[in-house]
């Protein structure tokens, strides 16, 4: 998946409330790693997700190796309209 870093930060504060912990529980996968998905770094308590930033406009264009997490994510967005 390519997106933009800007675009990424969209999808994460379009979330609503609690949406990071139900994806790392419905991907049984650490919170933080959720949070990695969408532009974090810590990689002390979560892992490392396959996402590669290249400059560019709207923050730099993300390639994401995995896409399931954002998937869920905007499946969940689209949920609450």
């Amino acid at each position: 998946m390519t997106i933009s870093f800007n675009g990424l930060r969209r999808i994460k504060a379009a979330l609503p409330e609690g949406s990071i912990r139900r994806i790392a529980k419905e991907m049984d996968m650490d919170e933080q790693t959720v949070r990695n998905f969408f532009g974090g770094d810590n990689y002390t308590d979560g892992q490392t997700v396959g996402f590669h930033l290249e400059p560019g406009p709207d923050g730099g264009i993300c390639r994401i190796d995995d896409s399931s997490v954002i998937e869920r994510a905007l499946s969940i967005i689209n949920e609450s309209y």
